[in-house]
C-alpha cells in the first residue's frame, strides 16, 4: 500500500495518510502527493470539499515529520536536503491554508509537528475524545513550525506562548478552545459523516454533526498561563516561573527544562513576531528563517540523536537552560536569508 492515497471519491477530494506502522509520519513524497493533488482539485468542478484522515493507522492521524533522512544527511554535514524539505513542506501548509474550498479534517489520535501541518489548517478541523494535539518541536530542537506558530500567536491570551515552550498536549476541549480545531465529533460518528460528505459533498453537514466541546483544562488555568508566559523573552518568562510558588508553575519549569533552550526562546520571539505579522506566508517565512539554520546553528541534530536516533533521552543541548541564551542570539536566527529565503 501506497504511505498516502488522494483520489476522487463522490463529491469529495479525499486524502488519506497511510504510514501505520510510523504513526503516519509525514514523508517528503507524501508533502508533494497532498500538493499537487490540493493543485488538482482547486478549481475542479467535481470537487466541492476535501477530506482529509489517517484512519488506516489507529493510534494517530500524525505524529510528526519522518527525521531520520534528516539526521543522516545533516550529520554528514549537508544541509540542503532538509531545507528542501521544510520549502515543499512549507509551501503545501501554505496552500492548505488558502485552499479555495471547505476542508475537513479528521483528527484522531496523535496530530503533532507535521501533523498539524496538514490538518489544523483546514475549515472544519474534527476531534474526537483520544485527540491529543501538540506542538513538541522544542523538544527536538526545532521551533512551532508548519504555520502552527500563527495559530499560536492566535490562540487566546498568552496560551500559544505556553504550548510553545512546553510542549503541552491537548485534548478535545483544549484543541477547540485554543484554535487548533473546531468540532468535537465522537469517532464512532465518522464513519457515517464521511460517507455523507462524499455522497452530497455538503459541508454543512459537519455543524449538524458536531456536539458541544468538551471541557478545557487549559482554559481554566487561563489566569496563570496569562500572568507566568506573558514576558518578553523567554528569560521574563522563566525568571517569573522561578519565583512563582505554585504546582503549576513549577510543573511547567519541569517540562521546559527537557527542552531545547535556544528553540524555547526563539520560539517566544517568533509567536510574537507572528502575532504582528498574522499572515500564514509571514509564520512561514519566519519559521524557515529558523529551520534553515537549525542544524547548523541550532540543537535540531542533536534533539533527533537524542530523541530518535538514540533514543537516551539525554540531550546535549548548546545552552545551560532556559535563561541562558543571549538575545543575539535568538536575533539571529531570524536574520532575513536573502536570496535563500523561502518562496511560496
Amino acid at each position: 500500500m501506497p504511505d498516502i492515497t488522494c483520489r476522487i471519491e463522490g463529491r469529495a477530494g479525499r486524502i488519506t495518510l497511510n504510514r501505520a506502522k510510523a504513526l503516519n509520519a509525514l514523508t517528503w513524497d507524501m508533502c508533494l502527493e497532498i500538493e499537487k493533488a490540493l493543485a488538482a482539485w482547486a478549481d475542479d468542478p467535481a470537487v466541492n470539499l476535501i477530506i482529509i484522515d489517517g484512519l488506516p493507522c489507529e493510534k494517530a492521524f500524525c505524529a510528526g515529520g519522518d527525521l531520520a533522512e534528516m539526521y543522516a544527511t545533516g550529520t554528514a554535514g549537508d544541509y540542503s536536503y532538509g531545507r528542501r524539505f521544510w520549502q515543499d513542506e512549507y509551501r503545501m501548509n501554505a496552500a492548505l491554508f488558502n485552499f479555495p474550498k471547505p476542508v475537513v479534517t479528521f483528527l484522531h489520535g496523535f496530530v503533532m509537528g507535521g501533523g498539524v501541518g496538514v490538518g489544523c489548517h483546514g475549515s472544519h478541523r474534527i476531534v474526537c475524545d483520544d485527540s491529543r494535539i501538540a506542538m513538541p518541536e522544542t523538544k527536538v530542537g526545532l521551533v512551532p513550525d508548519v504555520g502552527g506558530s500563527l495559530i499560536l500567536a492566535r490562540a487566546p491570551g498568552r496560551l500559544g506562548e505556553y504550548l510553545g515552550v512546553t510542549s503541552a498536549r491537548m485534548g478535545p476541549g483544549d484543541a477547540i478552545h485554543a484554535g487548533f480545531a473546531d468540532y468535537y465529533i465522537p469517532r464512532d460518528h465518522w464513519a457515517a459523516l464521511i460517507d455523507t460528505l462524499v455522497e452530497t459533498g455538503d459541508w454543512d453537514a459537519v455543524d449538524r454533526s458536531a456536539l458541544p466541546a468538551p471541557d478545557s483544562k487549559i482554559a481554566s488555568q487561563k489566569a496563570d498561563i496569562d500572568w507566568l508566559f506573558g514576558g518578553e523573552t523567554l528569560r521574563d518568562i522563566v525568571n517569573l516561573l522561578q519565583v512563582t510558588d505554585s504546582d503549576f508553575a513549577r510543573g511547567a519549569l519541569r517540562a521546559m527544562d527537557e527542552n531545547s533552550p535556544i528553540s524555547m526562546a526563539c520560539a517566544v520571539e517568533l509567536i510574537h513576531r507572528s502575532r504582528q505579522k498574522d499572515t500564514i506566508e509571514g509564520a512561514l517565512d519566519l519559521e524557515y528563517r529558523f529551520t534553515a539554520r537549525s542544524m547548523e546553528k541550532g540543537d535540531f541534530l542533536e534533539g533527533i540523536r537524542a530523541l530518535i536516533i538514540d533514543k537516551d533521552n539525554a540531550p546535549r543541548w548548546r545552552h545551560a537552560g532556559p535563561g541562558a541564551v543571549p538575545p543575539a542570539e535568538v536575533s539571529a536566527m531570524f536574520r532575513p536569508l536573502g536570496a535563500d529565503a523561502l518562496t511560496l
